[in-house]
């Protein structure tokens, strides 16, 4: 018994004998397969295939090939890959502002920076073939250098409807005393100062007496008789950069709504310029609802114009608003040097641009309120009319809009 007593343990404690061998050898053979499984992994990362010699899944990205292996890309591609790249817009955006600052500065120094008269209308009251008279208007031509557009009349009121009619620049009346000269700054500043500082040396050198007389001067605000020109030139800037923060903001806007919306910030931008120039600086004694609406006009405008090449040539558009609005339009508005004073081409040019029409007719109604002219009203109707009409022909391809198609007509 005592054998089989010491047999029983025996056999009991085989079982946990054979396990513990087991247990020992469990984490050799992990590192086993480990081992294993990490060649194959690296020959699968390596190759592109395992150790079978199978391919890789298809939605792995492409080795890269480095060092000898490398292929340089070929021209074709660079410049493919370039086009696509936001380096090409940003480069062209270089030198087309290089460019722009040039012409920039180019067109306001051609037109500006040297005004010389050409041709100024003049009303000459009296007898035409007097020889004071005549002597007087060639040394005036002589001293300019410019031709004096002379208009025969009657009498005095007549001349002087003319000058409220901006026909003519200046009134030279001629009689037994000598020479009077009338001046209106209101038509013209620059105008008027070269006639002022030319006119008594004349009369001096041709012996004749020579009287000078502002009837119709600036407002004490503005004695340059710029200010107009500034709240115009600010409604045509304005107006346009309107329109280019529609295209990035509100981006979505249907034709219907984006032509709304830029008659809105017109209309509102435009009462807000009269309302400082006229109430909080007080340069410029405003005929307040018209000089507003003047100003609206030309804001909505300009932002027009802009959409009008936004949907022609898309987001290029800032070079041909830019080029027309402000480097021709402004130079040759009037507003900064009177137009007998502008190279000719840029005289008769600005008159039809946006620009030249609101100078215009901010002018007149300020200093010649009786007296308003339809032209520069049917200029900036004429271009709103063309920019809208061609937005709205094509406004499939302006690059703004919202699909209004229900979502189950894709489906």
């Amino acid at each position: 018994m005592s054998d089989d007593h010491d047999a029983a343990p025996a056999d009991r404690d085989a079982p946990a004998d054979r396990d513990a061998p087991a247990d020992r050898d469990a984490p050799a053979a992990r590192e086993a397969s480990a081992d294993r499984a990490a060649p194959a992994a690296g020959g699968r990362a390596a190759s592109g295939g395992g150790i079978s010699g199978q391919e890789a899944p298809a939605d792995r990205p492409a080795p890269v090939a480095h060092g000898a292996h490398a292929r340089s890309r070929t021209a074709a591609e660079k410049w493919a890959a370039f086009k696509k790249s936001p380096f090409l817009p940003a480069t062209v955006l270089i030198f087309i502002l290089a460019v722009a600052a040039g012409l920039f500065a180019g067109s306001y120094t051609y037109s500006m920076a040297n005004p010389t008269p050409h041709r100024i209308p003049t009303a000459l009251v009296g007898a035409p073939d007097d020889a004071r008279g005549k002597a007087f208007v060639q040394g005036m031509e002589k001293a300019l250098n410019a031709s004096l557009e002379l208009h025969d009349y009657r009498t005095y009121a007549q001349a002087r409807e003319a000058i409220d009619e901006q026909k003519a620049f200046t009134v030279i009346s001629v009689d037994g005393s000598g020479v009077r000269m009338d001046l209106a700054s209101a038509s013209g500043s620059s105008v008027s100062q070269l006639l002022q500082q030319a006119a008594p040396q004349v009369g001096k050198k041709a012996g004749v007496p020579v009287t000078i007389k502002d009837i119709k001067p600036v407002q004490p605000g503005d004695p340059r008789g710029l200010a107009l020109f500034y709240v115009s030139l600010a409604a045509v800037i304005i107006g346009f950069v309107g329109a280019i923060q529609l295209s990035v903001h509100a981006r979505g806007l249907n034709p219907a709504e984006r032509i709304a919306f830029t008659l809105a910030y017109a209309l509102l931008g435009g009462f807000s310029v009269a309302a400082v120039v006229d109430w909080l600086l007080g340069a410029l004694t405003l005929p307040f609802v018209q000089s507003w609406l003047i100003l609206a006009f030309t804001m909505f405008t300009s932002g027009m114009v802009f959409t009008m090449f936004n949907t022609l040539i898309g987001r290029w558009a800032m070079v041909p608003t830019w080029g027309l609005m402000v480097l021709l339009g402004n130079p040759s508005s009037g507003g900064a040097v009177s137009w007998p004073l502008l190279p000719s081409v840029l005289g008769h040019i600005g008159q039809w641009l946006p620009p030249g029409a609101s100078v215009n007719a901010q002018h007149t109604a300020v200093y010649f309120p009786g007296h308003q002219h339809v032209f520069p009203y049917l200029v900036l109707a004429g271009w709103s009319l063309l920019s809208c009409t061609v937005f709205w022909v094509w406004r499939h391809r302006h690059p703004g809009g919202r699909s209004t198609a229900p979502a189950h007509a894709a489906n």
